[in-house]
């Protein structure tokens, strides 16, 4: 496991207190796709944070787990979940180094997860894809790099953020449901907060 990713991220949620760094409510993406989530789908929730997308998706009844990386988050989620009074289960685990479960899951969500660059991405994409169950969906929500113009959240690394085309390549063989990018304002805790450029997907996995 990166030391370094854990220290770093680690020190963000400890800095914030008792408040929850990018707030309890689940992201507005995320909570707009309910219709695609009912009770009994398996969901994993990528670099989940302080737990309050993987909290939301265990109350649509979902059976979810959650990585991420930092215990201090962790601690945050498991806090938040009782809170809520709901099931997670909660995996501390670098993504970039993690045995991914093969096509285990109804659904794979990562919600602005762009701390990874692109040496990195082509391999988290694969175990994420690799994850999902044959004719099971991915969710993918991040920045585009007119986002770098706003400095409202997310990486300040051109790189590291998702364009359509980006997204269209590597989700080529999949059946791309949702792909859209918009400009939004957000609040989502002192994290994620102001006028912000957006990009969403939800692409479907082959059933054959």
């Amino acid at each position: 496991m990166s030391s370094g990713h854990e220290t770093f991220w680690s020190a963000r949620y400890r800095d914030a207190g008792d408040e929850y760094l990018f707030g309890t409510a689940p992201n507005s993406f995320l909570a707009g796709q309910a219709e695609r989530f009912s009770a009994g789908m398996r969901v994993l929730s990528v670099a989940d944070g302080e737990g309050r997308n993987a909290v939301w998706l265990a109350e649509q009844g979902c059976e979810v787990t959650a990585t991420e990386i930092s215990p201090v988050a962790l601690e945050k989620a498991r806090k938040l979940a009782r809170a809520k009074q709901v099931v997670v289960e909660f995996v501390q685990a670098d993504i970039l180094d993690w045995a991914w479960p093969q096509e285990a899951y109804d659904a794979v969500v990562g919600i602005f997860i762009q701390f990874v660059g692109p040496d990195d991405r082509e391999r988290l994409f694969a175990g994420m894809q690799g994850a999902v169950r044959p004719g099971g969906r991915l969710f993918l929500h991040g920045y585009t790099p007119k986002q770098l113009e706003y400095r409202t959240g997310g990486p300040s690394s051109l790189e590291n953020l998702y364009t359509r085309s980006m997204l269209e390549a590597a989700f080529s063989g999949w059946e791309i449901e949702t792909l859209r990018e918009h400009e939004d304002v957000i609040a989502e805790g002192c994290g994620h907060a102001g006028k912000s450029a957006l990009i969403d997907l939800v692409a479907r996995k082959p059933v054959a």
